[in-house]
């Protein structure tokens, strides 16, 4: 009786479901990394969470009761004192005033950002354009601090001084240089063949720039007005230096009317912080993925 053996073909093999196994060693190692990835996390986590937990707490806690209990607890008996303080004490003036500096400075300069965006992308080779690409990322290196006096002349000169007009237009132009880096970044990304069928189409460069430039740079237009917006809102010098009247303060500069000559409201203070971060929490809850996705657009080439 004769047996016959067959050859295993490749057939005949079954791959494993996990696919390619690790060493021991290299998953040991990976899993550790891991570990230390996640430490780090919690821990910083819990140095951004303790102070905003610190100013929640303490805002609802009375100017009395401050002082007298332990910082790091809730307070015995919750009050809304501070808060009540905050809004009677023409918190809706100054919120409205920040809000028509933050919109009155960003709508302007995304929009001028844009097209100067467009004009240095599509512009190739024009010598001016070129130079003005270079004046915008000059704009980068120079600090509000270092120029704060030659703006503080130029709106006197301008006569706008203790008007909103004269945040404003200081805002718009420190907005710009960050907002066209990223912008044409973002422009040099649409692949050329979309301008190219639009001109065929008989397209000019200004439908060009508008019906196609625009809608495809929608998450960039979303990360500078998000970001812009923020940095606008929190502005604390601009206005000290550009205004005495109170009815022209902004959020950030309304915190000193809770400065006495011999101490501080600091409940008060802290209500006001938490009232005026609300609208910078609502815009990152918002804008939050395309502010990550915009900023990071056209930098990995």
């Amino acid at each position: 009786m004769s047996t016959t053996t067959r050859t295993p073909t490749p057939s005949d093999t079954v791959a494993s479901p996990r696919g390619p196994e690790r060493p021991a060693g290299r998953r040991r190692s990976l899993l550790r990394s891991n570990w230390l990835g996640g430490l780090a996390g919690w821990v910083w986590m819990l140095v951004v969470m303790v102070p905003v937990y610190w100013i929640v707490i303490s805002s609802f806690k009375t100017q009395s009761n401050f002082f007298a209990s332990n910082p790091m607890l809730p307070p015995d008996e919750w009050s809304l004192d501070s808060y009540r303080l905050v809004i009677e004490s023409d918190f809706v003036r100054y919120f409205a005033n920040s809000v028509v500096v933050t919109a009155g400075a960003i709508v302007p300069a995304v929009l001028m950002s844009f097209m100067a965006s467009y004009a240095i992308v599509r512009g190739g080779d024009n010598r001016f354009l070129r130079l003005s690409n270079s004046v915008f990322l000059m704009g980068l290196a120079i600090p509000l601090q270092a120029v704060i006096i030659p703006v503080y002349l130029i709106i006197i000169r301008m006569r706008m001084y203790d008007t909103l007009g004269g945040m404003i237009l200081p805002s718009i132009a420190f907005a710009i240089p960050l907002s066209v880096l990223v912008l044409s970044n973002f422009i040099r990304d649409v692949p050329r063949e979309l301008f190219e069928s639009m001109r065929l189409d008989g397209a000019s460069e200004w439908t060009t720039m508008w019906r196609l430039a625009f809608p495809l740079t929608r998450p960039a237009l979303v990360t500078v007005t998000i970001y812009n917006a923020l940095i606008t809102w929190n502005n604390f010098l601009l206005p000290l230096i550009l205004t005495q009247d109170p009815e022209k303060r902004t959020l950030p500069l309304a915190l000193w009317s809770f400065q006495g000559q011999y101490g501080v409201n600091v409940p008060a203070v802290l209500a006001s912080v938490v009232l005026t971060t609300l609208p910078i929490l609502v815009f990152y809850a918002i804008g939050r993925r395309q502010l990550l996705s915009g900023l990071t657009a056209g930098f990995g080439k």
